[in-house]
C-alpha cells in the first residue's frame, strides 16, 4: 500500500515538474546572467561599464523574480527526490526478525561474558 501511495505521489510530482519546466529553465538562465553580471560589475573599474553591468544585473534579477512559479517546480523536484530515496529503502530482513537467530546471537554474547 505504501508503494502505491509513493508511486501515485511521484507521478503527480513529475507532472508538476513538467508543468513548471519552462519557468525553471528561465530562472536558471536569468540567475546565471545575474551572477556573472554582478561579479563583473564588482570587478569593473570604469563607471560606464559598472552602470551597464549593473543595469544588466538588475534586469536579470527582475527576470529571476518573475519566475516565481519555478519555486513550485523546485519543491516538487525535492519531493520527488525524497520519494525516490524512500522507494529505495529496504525493509528489515526477515532474518533479523527470526527469534531463533536472535536467540543464537544472545546466547553467544552470554557465552563470551562468562
Amino acid at each position: 500500500m505504501k508503494k502505491i501511495a509513493l508511486f501515485t505521489l511521484g507521478i503527480i510530482l513529475a507532472c508538476i515538474i513538467l508543468a513548471h519546466l519552462g519557468p525553471m529553465i528561465g530562472l536558471l538562465i536569468s540567475s546565471i546572467i545575474f551572477y556573472y553580471a554582478f561579479k563583473k560589475c564588482l570587478k569593473a573599474e570604469k563607471t560606464s561599464v559598472k552602470i551597464l553591468l549593473g543595469t544588466i544585473a538588475v534586469i536579470a534579477l527582475i527576470a529571476s523574480l518573475s519566475n516565481i512559479p519555478a519555486v513550485i517546480g523546485l519543491l516538487a523536484l525535492v519531493g520527488l527526490y525524497y520519494i525516490h530515496k524512500n522507494w529505495k529503502k529496504q525493509p528489515s530482513s526477515p532474518k533479523d526478525d527470526d527469534p531463533f537467530t536472535n536467540f543464537e546471537r544472545e546466547w553467544q554474547k552470554l557465552q563470551q561474558t562468562n
